[in-house]
């Protein structure tokens, strides 16, 4: 990519970050079309490609972007000495909500490229996946599954908030007028309930 891109205004960086992952969230990257992009940061063609060169190079800057800025709000958010479960869990949530603030489809396009499997753009993001990849992994490893009932699946636990929060958040980012507090209010609430569910 053309480095010049950091040069321009935050708010058109910004527009056009938005804009690319909302459309690689909605389609992939064989389906996502450059024509879209434009039309959403309502910019022109030639400018996306003067900073970004292809649809391959703004998919691999997109990615490695949205994994860095995800990590670094886990890194602002989550407590390094943090393992209580579901606290530990309440941190992450808050650091998602964190980078939605900015970037409203970043976990949706996130999501959608852990199933990406054409070829031109794994050969950009596999090496870069498995390292976020490793990192989610060590941030949920941290949790103290001692506090759970003797014998509980802490697995299908860990599956039913995942799967809780991520409807939650595509319900709430694909409706009018997305608000990431609110997203992380509600998300919160469900958190709670599973825990006094768990621990009752």
């Amino acid at each position: 990519m053309n480095e010049r891109f950091f040069e321009l205004k935050k708010e058109k960086q910004d527009r056009m970050i938005n804009a690319a992952l909302y459309v690689f969230a909605e389609r992939g990257y064989y389906h996502a079309s450059t024509d879209e992009i434009v039309k959403a940061a309502n910019i022109s063609k030639g400018l996306l490609f003067h900073y970004f060169g292809s649809k391959i190079g703004l998919y691999a800057f997109l990615y490695d972007y949205a994994t860095r800025f995800a990590t670094l709000e886990l890194t602002q958010n989550v407590d390094k000495d943090e393992n209580g479960y579901f606290e530990l869990f309440k941190q992450i949530v808050s650091a998602k909500a964190n980078a939605m603030a900015q970037y409203p489809y970043i976990y949706l396009f996130l999501k959608k490229a852990e199933e990406e499997t054409h070829p031109e753009a794994l050969a950009q993001i596999s090496e870069r996946r498995d390292k976020y990849r490793r990192i989610m992994e060590a941030l949920k490893e941290r949790a103290d599954i001692t506090i759970l009932p003797p014998h509980f699946d802490y697995n299908r636990l860990g599956d039913i908030l995942e799967y809780t929060i991520d409807g939650l958040m595509t319900e709430n980012v694909k409706g009018e007028n997305f608000r990431a507090d609110l997203f992380l209010e509600e998300a919160e609430e469900y958190v709670d309930m599973i825990q006094k569910m768990v621990l009752a």
